[in-house]
């Protein structure tokens, strides 16, 4: 397999200024970098300049070094500081993750010479753990040489150099503190997740009702589980319990208990499950979907801290904390009276609201290669069984699916796939045949249906793509030729409307045969 070369650095000040000012001797580092033996099929430029700027320095650099238009790519950064660790590698690892690195067609070098030397860090953290590239440097002195850091430096130094960053010095300021073990199942690198992960620790040491919001299959009794056993009750009982798989005429005598003869069927006393999990955590899921008149007993339960089994006069205490989840509009539910308020008002002492997995981000590859080396690892002893890895197109296929029944659905795809698979490498196909769902690629695009999860913007985003796509490639990556069949007045408006929809110069035209005039 024929395996592409790419320099991807930052576009520094020296650089811009080597431009500008019409250098012939140092011409900066990036120049100086591409004037050596090795040839690059692209240059992949980020910059936190101003656009303009660095798109000028760009154009001499392609007549500097004689690299054509369509090799040398360029993406606005926006950074609050270039200095700060934290912003770099999140912006960073998102703009490489946009373009599908690292990838096994790909061999990745990264230039450490232009802009902050925080920059420089976070190419050498990246290069060594999530996107493993070879470094270079460039001075005026020794001109282009190679970096080579031994893995221990990277791996002992460099973390706890970042750890000084502004953004830990942040979360320490506002009273975050590391993930505590009872998190640990909960596997995360995604912003938004951390938010939720921090707010649920500080809520499981304080004795109040929580309230987990969220669709199906987004985790909340892997929360719930995370909350108890951080808590002060994590030696008691955890007790889950599915309300909407109780039959409604049964929900009291299962939640609160029954005395002997309280109804037809009751042949014997039932403690009820607030009494069995006593001292530890009932995890209602599904709360939503309780009857009217059990919402009645659940809010005396919080209000007195008693519970009276049905056909019984005399209220037992109980000491019981309830964490409650559902994937319902529970606001709405108020609102429309099948829900009461006070109750939700008493159950929501603390509210967690989990994002679905289509707004997580980098957490999609991070729970792929987990659940694939779970599935390894029960599959072990099975003569029939094969160690499974995943191929990049697969990888890909499931990195573009918006997963409605999310992380459980990922799971369960993943599960199906593995098995399907008679190779020991799962193909796309495999995973297609796997899904419940077909991928958005292979629907009609004016015939999205309109269910939650939903984005219209995604799909003018997709025809914006589609088209620029299109132009590109009839153009042969000629971004002038390429604007003027668009109808846009210059090439500038066609790397701007690019940017938006994370289009790069080398991207494929995707299949249009599907779209509708």
């Amino acid at each position: 397999m024929t395996r592409e070369r790419w320099l991807i650095s930052w576009v520094g000040r020296t650089d811009h200024e080597a431009a500008e000012n019409g250098a012939e001797q140092d011409v900066g580092p990036i120049a100086t970098a591409l004037a050596g033996p090795k040839r690059y099929d692209r240059i992949y430029l980020l910059t936190n300049y101003s656009f303009e700027r660095s798109r000028n320095y760009c154009h001499w650099l392609q007549k500097r070094t004689g690299y054509s238009d369509s090799s040398v790519d360029l993406f606005q950064v926006d950074l609050p500081s270039p200095i700060d660790y934290a912003a770099i590698y999140a912006e960073v690892s998102k703009n490489l993750k946009e373009a599908r690195l690292p990838r096994d067609d790909v061999d990745l070098t990264f230039h450490l010479s232009p802009g902050t030397p925080a920059m420089a860090a976070i190419w050498i953290i990246l290069a060594k753990t999530r996107f493993p590239a070879r470094l270079i440097q460039t001075s005026r002195e020794r001109g282009l040489e190679s970096v080579d850091f031994f893995f221990d430096l990277a791996n002992d130094f460099l973390p706890e150099f970042l750890q000084r960053s502004g953004d830990r010095i942040e979360r320490l300021a506002t009273g975050l503190t590391n993930t505590s073990p009872g998190f640990a199942k909960i596997l995360h690198a995604s912003d938004v997740m951390r938010r939720q992960i921090a707010l649920a620790q500080r809520i499981a040491v304080h004795e109040v009702p929580v309230l987990i919001l969220g669709e199906t299959g987004t985790g909340k009794e892997l929360f719930a589980e995370a909350i108890h056993a951080t808590s002060t009750r994590s030696d008691k009982p955890f007790l889950a319990v599915n309300c909407g798989a109780i039959a409604p005429e049964l929900a009291n005598s299962e939640l609160f208990g029954h005395k002997k003869g309280a109804f037809t069927g009751a042949t014997s006393n039932r403690t009820g499950h607030f009494r069995e999990a006593d001292g530890g955590t009932l995890f209602l899921d599904e709360v939503g979907d309780l009857p009217p008149d059990t919402q009645v007993r659940l809010l005396r339960v919080l209000q007195s801290g008693e519970v009276t089994p049905v056909g019984a006069s005399t209220p037992v205490k109980v000491n019981t904390r309830v964490i409650a989840a559902t994937h319902r509009d529970l606001p709405a539910d108020v609102a429309s009276g099948r829900f009461r308020e006070d109750l939700f008002h008493r159950l929501a002492g603390g509210i967690l609201r989990l994002p679905p997995l289509r707004e997580r981000g980098e957490d999609v590859a991070l729970l792929i290669d987990a659940f694939l080396k779970r599935i390894n690892q029960d599959a072990q002893g099975r003569p029939e069984a094969q160690e499974k890895t995943i191929s990049p197109q697969a990888r890909t296929l499931l990195l573009s699916h918006t997963w409605p029944g999310n992380v459980r659905e990922l799971y369960h795809t993943l599960v199906r796939a593995s098995i399907w698979s008679t190779t020991q490498q799962i193909q796309a196909s495999d995973v297609s045949a796997a899904v419940l769902q077909p991928f958005r690629r292979d629907m009609t695009l004016l015939d999205q249906p309109l269910v939650p999860g939903f984005n219209l913007q995604n799909v003018l985003d997709e025809v914006t793509r589609t088209y620029l796509a299109r132009a590109l490639k009839q153009a042969g990556g000629r971004k002038s030729v390429a604007a003027s069949l668009l109808g846009f007045a210059n090439y500038q408006t066609l790397d701007n409307r690019m940017r938006k929809v994370h289009l790069t110069s080398d991207s494929q035209a995707t299949d249009v045969k599907n779209i509708k005039k």
